[in-house]
């Protein structure tokens, strides 16, 4: 939630949400986002399991994913890469590095 009020604070993106791993699945196939950030830890399904859904599925599987999330640990930080992430962002989360990072990502769109 914390990455949404910094975006909707310093960016003018248009922003969905999602409550878990399920409806961000859903959400994605649906409306085809420019980017996803997601945490590690959610309900359903985690993150590695969202992104491996993400990039197993043809209409989705371009769209980049940023785990944002307190799972610091390398062997999470492996798994993230592991499950199709494109970057990992550990909390607390510095909001200039996240507008950045977001910005690169959307630069082209």
């Amino acid at each position: 939630m914390m990455q949404s009020m910094i975006l909707t604070k310093h960016t003018n993106h248009e922003l969905t949400t999602a409550s878990d791993g399920e409806e961000a699945l859903r959400k994605a196939e649906a409306e085809l986002p420019d980017l996803i950030l997601m945490d590690v830890v959610m309900p359903r399904k985690n993150g590695f399991e969202t992104c491996r859904e993400i990039r197993d599925n043809k209409r989705t599987a371009h769209i980049p994913v940023i785990l944002v999330t307190t799972r610091g640990e390398e062997e999470c930080v492996e798994t993230g890469f592991g499950s199709g992430c494109n970057d990992y962002i550990t909390k607390p989360v510095n909001p200039q590095e996240l507008v950045l990072l977001v910005q690169s990502y959307l630069s082209g769109k």
